[in-house]
């Protein structure tokens, strides 16, 4: 669980799109996710990748039967290039507008200029879904984490992502801010209220996407729906910021 690869050009990991349930589908890569989501008046984006896998992100978006033309919104969870290098050139393209939240918004500036900033409580509402927005300082300050429901074959799911879970920050000298360590933990305990049936990771390794969407091929059966894995995750998350913090203790 949890396992990650590295790669020496970023396309080299592409994963062949698909539907994870209900109106949400992967589009993303190995090294950096990207989720689609039909309103049903529109699509929304969350997180764009990197800029040597824009054709990737387009080519995944029309496999699943879709235009990058109807993408209106894009949602970044927070300003790190690996989610945000393609979104200027694809806002060029589309015109979609852009979302991330507020305390990332200078540094995001860097890649493209936002037009809208998140807070704590906000929805952002198109279509059918209204996504809830939840500020998980920590990874950066301005992480936010997405949450709304989707709706299968009559059954109504919670969907979820940790926007920022990655403990490289969160190493002495590689700070993205001062006190991300205290937000952190606090953003995990924050997000242990939360109910989610369906995990999405804004990197593969976040919730062995790989996998479980091969199993979903293969077989039908659909591992996405997993109420414990968020919990776990977090939990995971944790321990790997106490690692973090042992390690600098022994050297």
């Amino acid at each position: 669980m949890f396992t990650r690869k590295q790669f020496e050009n970023h396309y080299e990991g592409a994963i062949k799109p698909f539907k994870i349930i209900g109106n949400t589908y992967f589009v993303g890569t190995f090294p950096a996710s990207s989720h689609l989501i039909d309103t049903g008046d529109g699509l929304i984006l969350i997180d764009t990748g990197y800029s040597d896998t824009l054709f990737l992100l387009i080519d995944s978006i029309y496999q699943l039967g879709f235009t990058p033309y109807d993408v209106k919104y894009i949602i970044h969870t927070h300003w790190h290039g690996d989610h945000t290098q393609a979104t200027a050139a694809f806002v060029h393209l589309t015109g979609a507008k852009t979302f991330i939240g507020k305390k990332d918004a200078e540094k995001v500036k860097q890649y493209f200029e936002p037009d809208v900033l998140l807070s704590e409580g906000d929805v952002v509402s198109l279509g059918n879904t209204r996504i809830e927005v939840v500020e998980t300082p920590g990874h950066t300050e301005g992480t936010i984490s997405l949450f709304y429901e989707t709706e299968e074959n009559g059954t109504v799911y919670s969907v979820g992502t940790f926007g920022g879970a990655g403990a490289n920050t969160l190493a002495q000298g590689k700070f993205d801010y001062d006190n991300c360590r205290e937000d952190y933990v606090a953003s995990l305990n924050k997000l242990r209220e939360k109910k989610v049936d369906v995990f999405i990771g804004n990197h593969v390794w976040n919730n062995d996407t790989e996998t479980k969407a091969n199993i979903l091929r293969e077989t039908g059966e659909n591992k996405f729906v997993d109420g414990e894995l968020w919990f776990e995750f977090l939990d995971f998350c944790e321990k790997r910021l106490q690692e973090v913090i042992e390690k600098e203790k022994n050297q």
